[in-house]
């Protein structure tokens, strides 16, 4: 039995040479319309191993994920082979393939809030994927659903049972959706993206029980994703996709060490996590004033501030005695997981909530308890990129629209003095007058976020508070926008306030950390102190959350080997 364990444990062996691999795709093309979106793509993944496709968006990772489940849409063609358990299942009637998704190919999609009905309970949208058990006695489906959610750590299954999707968390929505996944134990488990929009902490138990199921049931994963640390930790092999072909393929480590193609060793530099130095010389300027070589001034104090809501009758204190300062010219980062009180904190900052103790000023202005001619005054210095460059601008209005509203809102200037200001603010953000007409339907998604900057830059404010501005972008993108902030802090003494789960973001851009929990600060000071030298288990348990990847050292290298064996607690 030893000696199998080391088998299955070694994807070089010759056991996992002489078995067939339980999927194998074989130049697979995909066509939407006459547009050819995957070209030529091909790789296998042996039985109860990992695969990862990596990749920007655009480039076909879920296309593939589709293929593999037969759900591409009404006017994509799809040619090649994809081979599962040997039946060529392209070639397969749909009622015949409906046997195997569910049952045999489970799938795990990105979006929880979207992928389960809000208006129907947990218990009755499970009962759907306990039918494919074809076990006939309900209560016995049941009994299995609630040993399923225990399984993948979710507490009292019979009120997850019970409940609404609105009425869990996110972290309990990806387990309910990895446990309807599971619960038929499909061969085959396709996960796309099932953690980006989770925090760091949550993210980690999500993708430890991947793992924990993967090893226990013996199900082989392919793993969608375009965070290359997550992917050469938690996968056996790795492809790496752009524009729909295929850059590079191997094993994981051989990839992760030594990309061999420019595109993987540029998504290697620009995953956060691998890469923590690499904007030191933009960020220097803020540590120079903030040591107080150059004399510099408090810009943001908050002193004692409390605020308290009322939930359901209940008195729920959102944010409890926090105070920081600022100084300026430098990064603040306000981090912690859902709930720790970070959004109300910006909220408050930005004057958007009145605080019940405390008080906050912005270059010696109090915010709090301001008229609204004081209040408006102090917004024209203090602007806020939103999280999500999608919904936060008009898709009626062009780019010029977009960046001069604040100017005409302000009434600053004359029209041709607005559209001076308009360009230098696009420019400031390395966008050219060529986009001015553009709407942002016709916009890239880093585009767009660059289209955001620049409408709050245009009013040259000097506080810029960054609520998870690249949270919905990928790492390329999310490593352009970084540099273009850290540029406009360097060149014009910019003070930011960023709030992020991402903590290997967070160690890139920021100068000063504040450590969230249950809204308090549990821990307080520069970068270097937090990430190196923490004190609260809390924050080493933030900071472990971390993925780092695939490193050189023995002790790493054990780890991410045995990741998959890991017993989730």
């Amino acid at each position: 039995m030893a000696s199998q364990d080391k088998l299955t444990q070694r994807p070089d062996t010759l056991s996992a040479l002489l078995t067939p691999p339980l999927l194998k795709v074989d130049g697979l093309s995909v066509a939407y319309g006459r547009r050819t979106v995957v070209d030529d793509v091909g790789f296998d993944l042996a039985r109860g191993r990992s695969l990862a496709l990596i990749g920007e968006s655009g480039s076909g990772k879920s296309t593939i994920a589709k293929a593999v489940l037969r759900l591409l849409p009404d006017g994509a063609h799809a040619d090649g082979r994809i081979a599962f358990n040997g039946q060529d299942i392209l070639k397969q009637p749909e009622r015949h393939f409906r046997t195997l998704r569910g049952r045999a190919i489970g799938f795990v999609p990105q979006d929880p809030a979207n992928a389960l009905n809000p208006v129907r309970t947990i218990g009755a949208q499970a009962q759907e994927a306990a039918a494919l058990t074809d076990e006939p006695n309900k209560a016995l489906r049941k009994a299995l659903i609630l040993d399923t959610f225990a399984e993948v750590g979710l507490d009292n299954p019979g009120r997850v049972y019970d409940s609404y999707p609105h009425q869990l968390s996110g972290g309990m929505l990806q387990r309910v959706l990895i446990g309807l996944a599971v619960l038929p134990r499909p061969a085959l488990l396709v996960a796309d993206e099932p953690t980006s929009a989770l925090d760091v902490t949550i993210q980690k138990r999500i993708l430890d029980l991947l793992s924990r199921l993967q090893h226990d049931l013996d199900i082989s994963l392919l793993l969608i994703t375009h965070d290359l640390a997550i992917a050469s930790e938690r996968a056996d092999k790795l492809v790496v996709l752009k524009d729909g072909t295929v850059q590079e393929a191997g094993r994981t480590q051989d990839v992760f060490s030594a990309p061999s193609s420019a595109y993987a060793r540029k998504l290697h530099a620009d995953v956060p996590a691998l890469n923590p130095d690499r904007y030191a010389p933009l960020r220097d300027p803020g540590f120079h004033r903030l040591d107080g070589r150059e004399g510099t001034a408090t810009k943001i104090a908050v002193e004692g501030v409390s605020k308290t809501f009322s939930v359901d009758g209940k008195s729920l204190t959102a944010v409890d005695r926090i105070s920081f300062s600022v100084a300026a010219g430098t990064t603040h980062a306000l981090v912690g997981e859902s709930g720790s009180g970070k959004t109300t904190t910006i909220r408050l900052l930005l004057g958007l909530d009145e605080p019940d103790a405390g008080r906050i000023t912005v270059s010696g202005e109090t915010i709090s308890g301001s008229d609204r001619t004081s209040q408006r005054a102090v917004w024209r210095h203090l602007q806020l990129v939103y999280q999500n460059p999608f919904t936060s601008l008009d898709p009626t209005w062009s780019v010029e629209q977009l960046v001069r509203e604040p100017l005409d809102r302000y009434r600053i200037g004359t029209v041709a003095e607005r559209r001076a200001q308009v360009r230098e603010a696009l420019a400031n953000v390395g966008l050219g007058d060529h986009l001015l007409q553009r709407k942002p339907g016709a916009l890239s998604g880093g585009q767009r976020q660059r289209v955001a900057i620049a409408r709050t830059l245009v009013l040259r404010p000097d506080v810029i508070v960054l609520d998870e501005p690249t949270s919905a972008l990928d790492v390329s993108v999310q490593a352009d926008i970084v540099e273009v902030l850290l540029s406009l802090q360097a060149n014009l003494g910019l003070t930011y306030v960023f709030v992020s789960h991402d903590l290997a973001l967070v160690r890139q851009l920021a100068h000063t950390v504040s450590v969230m929990r249950k809204g308090r600060i549990v821990e307080h000071g520069t970068v270097t102190d937090i990430f190196d030298t923490p004190r609260q288990p809390y924050t080493r348990a933030l900071l472990d959350s971390i993925p780092a990847g695939v490193h050189a050292s023995q002790t790493a290298t054990h780890k991410a080997a045995n990741l998959r064996q890991e017993i989730f607690a």
